[in-house]
């Protein structure tokens, strides 16, 4: 499964979860940080991305739109980057089930 996690993550939990998740970028060295969340969403859809975001704004447009892309929800408040990193590395199991399950849009992951 190929993550793609938006601006409001660091570009650097890429590096740390890539052997989970190969193939996963960031959206920053895609020249995609300071455009429309439309475009954003486009660009996993078509490149076959799960977007990672914090942002409720991919939330409402997956709650609307649906599937692909599919989109993991991560409610965590201001938090560490490790603690991010730790939270994608911990969820394996769940994302990947997520990811083969046809009918799931959105999955939510917390503290």
């Amino acid at each position: 499964m190929k993550l793609l996690l938006e601006k409001n993550l660091s570009d650097r939990i890429v590096a740390q979860i890539i052997d989970l998740y190969p193939d996963s970028e960031h959206v920053k060295p895609l020249a995609l940080t300071n455009t429309d969340d439309a475009i954003i969403w486009e660009y996993a859809k078509a490149n076959d991305f799960v977007i990672v975001s914090k942002d409720s704004d991919f939330h409402q447009r997956s709650l609307l739109y649906g599937h692909p892309p599919k989109f993991i929800y991560l409610r965590v408040g201001n938090c560490s980057t490790s603690k991010i990193v730790q939270i994608l590395r911990d969820s394996l199991d769940i994302i990947s089930q997520f990811g083969d399950r046809e009918a799931e849009s959105i999955l939510v992951l917390g503290e």
